[in-house]
């Protein structure tokens, strides 16, 4: 790392992060009812999904659970629209070698464990609907870093572990700023960026243009 990169460098006031007690509660009461209010105007969508994901293979789940990383790094069970071939994470070592992000993350832009109904479903993030039951319980966030992979966290240095000070969310910074084309290094700068500009405000723009890239769908995949 050269010096202009150690300057431009986000370091954390971890304290003044953990005492925006006003901010993290009108947070919680704003996640908690726009979550309820998504799931029950969402369910019919739900079961539209469910039908043609089942289509592909009845014996296969619709949804799919995998553990992730919270705030301070605590596991908690994620849930989404199954997308991949039953027996995905089997698979992920053979693909390793072949990822398509810089960093601590993998991204395969064509992934053969994706089905053809998952491969919609990504394009348009409606995989990722199933994260609002995440939110309604407290895992998550409507806005907020992505939640990464305990191996993932594993290569994390010290620096990048400063995305976990706060909860994952749905959405952030990082998914509406170009997503896949940016590497893990900008990721994070972004997801660090956001924990230290975080209002109700900022969260509501992110909202907003998260339902516009679902609209019109940025590289998602």
């Amino acid at each position: 790392m050269n010096n202009t990169d150690e300057e431009n460098e986000i370091w954390l006031d971890k304290s003044d992060v953990e005492n925006r007690h006003v901010y993290h509660r009108l947070k919680r009461v704003f996640d908690f009812c726009a979550s309820l209010l998504g799931l029950i105007i969402l369910s019919p969508l739900f079961l539209i999904l469910a039908i043609c994901i089942k289509s592909e293979n009845w014996r296969g789940p619709v949804f799919y659970s995998q553990i992730r990383l919270g705030v301070g790094g605590r596991p908690f069970k994620m849930y989404k629209f199954r997308s991949m071939i039953v027996d995905a994470d089997k698979k992920i070592k053979d693909l390793l070698d072949k990822n398509e992000v810089d960093g601590a993350m993998f991204k395969m832009k064509e992934d053969p464990r994706i089905t053809k109904v998952g491969k919609f479903i990504r394009k348009y993030s409606l995989d990722e609907l199933p994260q609002l039951y995440n939110v309604l319980i407290g895992d998550m966030s409507l806005v907020g870093p992505r939640p990464p992979l305990t191996r993932e966290v594993k290569e994390y240095t010290e620096y990048d572990k400063q995305r976990l000070l706060v909860q994952p969310g749905c959405t952030g910074l990082w998914q509406v700023s170009g997503r896949n084309s940016l590497g893990f290094d900008e990721m994070v700068e972004l997801d660090l960026n956001y924990i230290e500009q975080s209002n109700i405000l900022f969260d509501i723009s992110i909202m907003f243009r998260t339902i516009k890239i679902m609209i019109w769908p940025n590289d998602a995949y």
